[in-house]
């Protein structure tokens, strides 16, 4: 499986959406500082995940999701949980620049 996942930085409040092919340890990567674009804004939560069975599925969605169509369908997703928990409009990609 592939996955997609949104993460949300519970200290800057900033999101980070990311690829992988296994989630549980991906994201304990992400909790433990072994991602570069992540290490410094931990700590994390696991706000939103799909799976796709196709890696180009995946690949084009992760695109998606970081672009500005897909910031505004997360918004809309996510709504109730951005009205208790606000992010930031800012999210990181894998090196860690705007997007």
């Amino acid at each position: 499986m592939f996955y997609v996942y949104v993460l949300h930085s519970l200290q800057d409040h900033g999101l980070y959406i990311g690829f992988t092919t296994n989630l549980k340890k991906r994201i304990a990567e992400h909790e433990h500082g072994a991602s570069f674009a992540t290490k410094y804004r931990g700590p994390w939560k696991l706000i939103y995940y799909e799976a796709y069975i196709d890696r180009h599925d995946a690949e084009g969605r992760e695109r998606y999701l970081k672009s500005g169509s897909g910031r505004r369908f997360l918004r809309q997703q996510l709504r109730h949980y951005f009205e208790k928990f606000p992010a930031r409009q800012v999210m990181r990609g894998p090196t860690g620049a705007a997007t």
